[in-house]
């Protein structure tokens, strides 16, 4: 029997992701609930739900959460982590608010969260946190005791994230043409946002032009990039950071060069071949199905330029012993212990605590596990 490990003073891990449909008649209702309050017309949505039909009516994205589950209990078990692992979503079942429910009904009482999300940005963090609050405002209100929540830093960086994307760019150069290998650029693609949260994205001290959103994904890139360098022997490959994605309003700034945009400029430049490399997603769910595996790849057809697609991260083991590694680490941190985090690149490791003023909203809410928190 392994050695049992000390997750103290945690007593439970909850996996907190964004949610899908798993059938045609969940489509529309799932988009309301992502559009909630933005008086959106259901017809509009059902256009916007194309995307899911051209799959079933299903989003992957749920099926890879009950993966990453089995492969975070595994990896637990195996190395004597007694940490039970739940599963909420902010949009569809199993909703957020009844795991929150079972949890407490389970007697548990300090949960550390996993979001599915590994960047600073509003989407990417606060808006999780602010899905906290309005459950834990939930159960307050039927009169359970709260449990504290907190939530595990920002894992872009760390060496369980970024080693699985490095073979999957390794792979993907291994399936083009043997003539393009040596010569293909590398596209990092990321979620765009509106430029005005990239700027906020992060701690106050790091707000500015892309904020840490961008700072953040240009770091993990050129990580994998020299990795990729050192390990063909091929120097001064080409990459870039662009975005995918896309949802807003056209008046409103997003961040560019959107991924089909600069597959025709690449071509255009007479850029013999493309690695598309998502970053920005920890698993192969509809933005990148459909924006990269769909879009993006006809797109590359109709120039004639060929393409491949790197895979995220998933259920990889390693991204498992990642988890394990970080809540290892923050429980050592709140037992006051001498830590010392595990991270790439030149950010270092994120913070544990979201300060005031990071990722902040356009609106105001309440935020759970934060500086700024109105719960203990």
């Amino acid at each position: 029997m392994p050695e049992a490990l000390d997750s103290t003073p945690y007593d439970a891990l909850l996996l907190l992701s964004f949610g899908g449909p798993e059938g045609p008649d969940d489509v529309v209702p799932f988009l309301e609930n992502v559009t909630k309050g933005r008086g959106i017309p259901k017809e509009r949505l059902k256009e916007v739900g194309q995307h899911y039909f051209l799959f079933g009516g299903v989003s992957p994205i749920n099926d890879q959460n009950r993966a990453l589950l089995d492969a975070l209990r595994k990896d637990f078990a195996d190395h004597g982590l007694d940490l039970p692992v739940y599963w909420g979503n902010r949009n569809w079942a199993p909703y957020l608010t009844d795991t929150l429910r079972e949890l407490v009904n389970d007697g548990h009482r300090r949960i550390l969260t996993l979001a599915t999300s590994a960047y600073a940005s509003y989407s990417g963090c606060r808006q999780y946190r602010e899905n906290l609050a309005e459950s834990l405002d939930a159960l307050e209100a039927e009169g359970l005791e709260l449990p504290r929540i907190d939530k595990l830093r920002h894992y872009f960086n760390h060496p369980g994230f970024v080693r699985p994307m490095i073979d999957g760019v390794l792979q993907s150069l291994a399936q083009l043409p043997e003539d393009v290998r040596e010569s293909a650029h590398l596209d990092f693609t990321t979620h765009s946002i509106p430029t005005a949260a990239a700027d906020t994205s992060g701690t106050v001290e790091e707000h500015g032009d892309g904020g840490a959103y961008v700072k953040q994904h240009l770091d993990v890139a050129r990580l994998i990039a020299d990795a990729v360098a050192e390990e063909t022997g091929v120097a001064d490959r080409p990459w870039q950071l662009v975005y995918q994605s896309r949802s807003g309003a056209p008046h409103i700034p997003w961040l560019e060069p959107d991924i089909c945009d600069h597959l025709e400029e690449r071509h255009e430049a007479g850029v013999p071949a493309v690695v598309m490399v998502p970053i920005g997603f920890v698993s192969d769910h509809m933005e990148v199905l459909y924006d990269l595996d769909t879009e993006a790849t006809a797109k590359a057809a109709e120039l004639g330029l060929p393409v491949a697609r790197s895979a995220t991260v998933g259920a990889d083991p390693r991204f498992a012993a990642a988890i394990r590694d970080l809540v290892l680490e923050r429980a050592g941190s709140e037992r006051g212990e001498d830590v010392r985090p595990c991270a790439l690149g030149s950010l270092g490791p994120s913070h544990d605590l979201c300060p005031v003023g990071c990722c902040p909203a356009r609106t105001p809410k309440p935020a759970a596990a934060g500086a700024d928190s109105p719960y203990a």
